[in-house]
């Protein structure tokens, strides 16, 4: 996990959390179900980039308009801030746009960073997507095959990493979403996305 604030150095140090799980849940659709997590934050200065992964078409999808995986995620990271005496997050559209971007994007070309195999990192990203004003950005990723509700349980699995559960209860952070991409074979990318602006 990356964390940096105004006040520290502006060449951020990437830590990275990245570990299986393989578990059997009480209803698992089919085979083996498999996790995989990944946790990230960022600085608040997004660098020049030439390129722009997300369509100008692409739509920013308000909480409404969430799929179902997303809406649970989203639901179960509040209440985990709840839980522990911190405000709600408010959804952000541009960041599930962001969001969903990446996690197809991991999806068709089968990789699972926070740096695209292209050298693209979470601030361009962000600023390809035309977030670029923020103090704090940070990011989870998730993988998961075989799990009836893949929302919740990549919160669960979140909660019981540091570097995940820091993200998710970090009191800087006031705004997030969530962008998943299914993949053919069922497989589920999960990217959530924390901001403060």
């Amino acid at each position: 996990m990356l964390r940096t604030s105004t006040t520290k150095s502006l060449f951020p140090t990437v830590f990275g959390l990245l570990f299986l799980v393989c578990s059997s849940p009480a209803v698992a659709q089919t085979g083996i179900p498999t996790a995989r997590l990944l946790a990230a934050n960022d600085s608040t200065r997004p660098r020049t980039a030439g390129f722009n992964l997300i369509s100008p078409a692409a739509t920013a999808p308000t909480l409404e308009q969430a799929s179902q995986i997303e809406r649970h995620a989203f639901d179960e990271t509040n209440r985990a801030r709840l839980k522990n005496g911190l405000t709600p997050f408010v959804w952000d559209a541009a960041l599930c746009r962001m969001a969903r971007a990446h996690s197809e994007d991991m999806g068709r070309h089968n990789f699972f960073s926070h740096v695209t195999p292209d050298g693209q990192r979470l601030k361009d990203r962000a600023q390809a997507a035309g977030i670029m004003h923020f103090t704090l950005i940070g990011e989870n990723i998730a993988y998961n095959l075989g799990y009836d509700d893949p929302g919740t349980f990549a919160v669960e699995r979140w909660m019981l990493s540091p570097k995940h559960r820091a993200n998710i209860l970090d009191e800087h952070f006031n705004a997030m979403a969530v962008g998943t991409f299914v993949a053919p074979d069922g497989s589920v990318y999960l990217t959530q996305t924390f901001i403060q602006r």
